[in-house]
């Protein structure tokens, strides 16, 4: 039985906005990166309460038996640090390449969840919180991201979100790692995969970017890439 079986089988999930298919589609690549010995840290942007991050976190300890403690430094023992990252606002306004006609309830300000309620979800859990970085995706700098990414989940919703946060985290994924971006393929979130699309034929580089969308898999409408 893989880890992300052992975890999904003991541990609550804890909100409705991502269910376990979801889950362990995000955690079985996370498993495949560690698995695979890639280097890097480990990302997520867009985090509201904590669901995956939850997840993220067990898994990262539980794979080489990294420590527990809440007080703990943040690297475990496969080496990696885990960041997430959330305006902690709630969603931002839509553009029109979010205009959808059953996407109605994603509105500016729907989903907020303040730092300080993420944050107890891991102190409830007894485990440490990730290094979180608070603010706007669109106002993030290749400074706020770590210099070598194994791992990213991304769960903006939004066309500009998820355009802004693949611009940040591609330059530093390392061979091997895997991106996975939530909500592709979903009728009512059509930025998503209409700004994954736009990234790779305009901001990936000439070629590269063609061959990974063609290279892109999904399943329970998270579109996986690697690199």
């Amino acid at each position: 039985m893989s880890l992300t079986t052992q975890l999904l089988d003991k541990y609550p999930i804890i909100s409705d906005q991502i269910k376990r298919p979801a889950l362990e589609t995000v955690l079985g690549e996370l498993e495949r990166v560690l698995a695979a010995g890639v280097p890097g840290d480990a990302v997520e942007f867009g985090c509201y309460i904590g669901t995956t991050s939850l997840f993220i976190r067990r898994l990262l300890d539980a794979y080489e038996g990294g420590g527990t403690s809440p007080n703990s430094d943040d690297t475990n023992s496969s080496g990696k640090v885990f960041h997430a990252y959330d305006s902690f606002a709630g969603l931002p306004p839509k553009t029109t390449a979010d205009n959808s006609p059953v996407g109605d309830d994603f509105k500016a300000g729907e989903l907020a969840v303040s730092k300080k309620q993420y944050m107890e979800q891991f102190h409830r859990a007894g485990l440490r919180a990730p290094v979180t970085h608070k603010g706007w995706f669109k106002d993030l700098t290749a400074h706020d991201v770590p210099e070598q990414i194994s791992f990213a989940f991304l769960d903006g919703d939004f066309y500009e979100s998820i355009l802004d946060s693949l611009k940040l985290v591609w330059p530093w994924m390392q061979p091997g790692g895997g991106i996975c971006i939530d909500d592709c393929g979903r009728e009512a979130l059509p930025g998503v995969d209409r700004a994954v699309r736009d990234f790779f034929t305009q901001h990936a580089g000439r070629g590269q970017g063609a061959k990974t969308l063609e290279s892109l898999r999904l399943s329970h409408n998270i579109g996986i890439i690697k690199r």
